[in-house]
């Protein structure tokens, strides 16, 4: 009997300390040749949250231990469905506007007069249209390229920085006059960025 208690103890021992282990935070060591951008890149999580969590400027040192900020992760179908819409809202144009469109769907997300997802933003509907065109015509469907990834992975890394652009148009398709007063942020390509 006091065999099985012992068994007993040890798993749950084994489970407490395990259990503890997996939510530890993730520690970066820097290497030579790392940057803040690459780091939260890698990790997925916003350069400024890296920055803030570590209290850091640019500078980094080989053999610095970086703490990788728990950050409200998006899941491996929502990166997807928002390189989907990127693939097909910025097909054709430059890679920094691919990254843009990415930033306008985060930042909808971060602002309050949004909803409070990807998958919701992207298929917000208001005043019975879509606010994405690929939505409505379905070319949201169709796979996204890689450039398309990386472009959101990067749109990931910059959350929180640039400008606040929350629309982007076409002006040469574009028909709304309430888009077309909003105050331009950048313009890429043939994109007008906004908010």
């Amino acid at each position: 009997m006091k065999r099985g208690k012992a068994w007993v103890l040890a798993i749950l021992c084994g489970t407490f300390f395990f259990a503890g282990h997996a939510d530890a935070a993730t520690v970066h060591t820097v290497k030579r040749g790392d940057t803040l951008w690459n780091i939260a890149k890698q990790y997925g999580v916003p350069l400024k949250q890296l920055k803030q969590t570590n209290r850091k400027g640019d500078l980094l040192y080989p053999g610095e231990k970086l703490v990788i900020p728990n950050t409200t992760s998006i899941t491996a179908a929502e990166k997807d469905l928002l390189a989907r819409l990127v693939h097909a809202e910025a097909k054709g144009e430059p890679y920094a506007g691919k990254v843009a469109v990415a930033t306008v769907v985060l930042n909808r997300v971060d602002h309050p007069d949004f909803p409070n997802s990807i998958r919701e933003v992207i298929y917000e509907r208001s005043g019975g249209h879509y606010a994405f065109t690929p939505v409505a015509n379905g070319t949201i469907n169709k796979p996204a390229d890689h450039e398309a990834y990386r472009a959101v992975e990067e749109a990931l890394a910059f959350r929180g920085l640039g400008n606040g652009s929350l629309y982007f148009y076409n002006p040469k398709t574009a028909k709304s006059n309430w888009l077309r007063s909003r105050p331009v942020t950048v313009v890429i390509g043939n994109h007008v960025f906004a908010k």
